[in-house]
């Protein structure tokens, strides 16, 4: 087993404790892996994630001051006002008004974005763009986000003017509908736009991914690699697309930097999503969840209105100006309903590893590539923290899960002693 790892490039310093298989130890194996995080990265860890935890419920209140103060000055309604003295359409005003409060929107919260995501990250040592190239790139999303999201603002404000008893069943058709189209469009026309992507070279990882892909029936036209380290040292990889868009992307960070079994276990991981139709399940749940979430808009959103918004000439949820009130309750409810959001997509992750562990067939690859991604994720949160705040198994439930599967499924299965994490320090 050792051999295996030193010749699949990268693991050597993997070394055997038993020649039993009896003597395999799933709680012992999983110590070990753990230990290769060091005391400094592992305080790091925990405190990054905890503090994510904060400044995501901080975020929160932040949209809705913002939205407050944007309804407080105004802005919405008198463009409105005018736009329809000119005898604009009401969907060209709606867009108008649209596009107005996301612009707002994102230059009043971007102090805060710079904050969050460019310092903190540089802080925590995850950034390795300058100021410079993170600014570009949140330019760009900011234009996708004008385009995108004032479209479909619009539509679902035609869906509440159309259908003012169920807007909110359609206006969560309109949202689903989105997100597959998103999806669709994601690998071939979005994410060039942040990354340049090149052809994955020929070798033992492309034979591996290829391999795999085949047997579970995924389309391997297009196997490729980004640059993901000019943003940052994380490793990752993504099936995307749908039908005839499918990809398989994965991070220069995940070729250079690990090994071909944690390489692989990564991808077939991704592959699960694929295979299990994580996409399709994803979309009903958006749509669920946003049904949800509308409908308790629908019936709280006019007596907030009435409460403070009409006051600053906002006559109904179907009226543009009354984007504020909406985008601030939906933030609220978004965050109350996160812990639902995060049980669902861990659910997925999970089903994702386990298909992983049986494609790839590399328990230990599994394990490093699980603990390499500490650096930002607290490895070994209490129960309920990781119940209410995970989006993903801790590192440490999927270290043991693939210890358990190593025992359960490699013939004389042993021990191993995984080399150290490096320790890039603190920032």
């Amino acid at each position: 087993m050792a051999r295996r790892w030193a010749l699949a490039g990268g693991l050597a310093g993997l070394i055997p404790l038993s020649a039993h298989a009896a003597a395999f130890d799933v709680d012992h194996a999983t110590a070990l892996y753990l230990a290769t995080l060091s005391p400094g990265a592992r305080a790091r860890s925990d405190a990054y994630f905890d503090g994510s935890v904060w400044l995501n419920a901080v975020s929160t209140v932040i949209t809705v001051l913002v939205c407050w103060l944007i309804l407080r000055l105004g802005l919405l309604t008198r463009l409105r006002d005018a736009m329809r003295r000119q005898g604009w359409r009401p969907w060209v005003i709606m867009l108008a008004v649209a596009a107005l409060f996301l612009l707002a929107q994102l230059l009043l919260e971007l102090p805060w974005s710079i904050f969050v995501d460019f310092w903190r990250e540089r802080r925590f040592g995850l950034m390795n763009q300058s100021f410079g190239s993170w600014l570009s790139d949140q330019a760009i999303a900011a234009v996708l986000t004008l385009i995108g999201g004032s479209v479909l603002l619009t539509v679902i404000n035609a869906v509440i003017r159309s259908f003012p008893r169920t807007w909110w069943l359609i206006g969560a058709g309109v949202v689903a509908g989105a997100v597959a189209l998103f999806s669709l469009i994601l690998p071939l026309f979005v994410l060039p736009l942040f990354n340049t992507y090149g052809t994955l070279p020929a070798g033992p990882l492309r034979d591996r991914i290829v391999a795999m892909a085949e047997a579970n029936h995924i389309p391997t036209d297009r196997i490729v690699v980004f640059d993901a380290s000019r943003q940052s040292d994380r490793i990752s990889a993504n099936v995307s697309g749908i039908g005839p868009t499918v990809q398989i992307s994965l991070t220069d960070n995940l070729v250079k930097r690990t090994s071909i079994p944690e390489a692989t276990a990564v991808v077939g991981h991704e592959m699960g999503h694929y295979v299990l139709g994580h996409v399709w399940r994803d979309v009903v749940f958006t749509a669920l969840l946003s049904a949800l979430e509308f409908w308790l808009l629908a019936r709280w959103g006019p007596a907030l209105i009435a409460l403070g918004a009409a006051r600053r000439g906002v006559r109904g949820l179907d009226d543009p100006a009354a984007l504020p009130v909406l985008v601030a309750m939906m933030s609220a409810l978004s965050l109350v309903f996160l812990p639902v959001s995060n049980s669902f997509s861990r659910y997925n992750e999970s089903e994702a590893d386990a298909f992983g562990l049986a494609t790839a067939r590399e328990p230990d690859g599994f394990a490093m590539a699980a603990m390499q991604l500490s650096t930002y994720r607290k490895i070994a949160p209490p129960p309920l923290e990781e119940a209410l705040f995970y989006d993903h198994p801790s590192g440490r439930t999927r270290v043991h899960r693939a210890m358990q599967w190593k025992k359960d499924h490699v013939p004389g299965a042993r021990e191993m002693v995984p080399p150290p994490l490096p320790d890039p320090g603190g920032h």
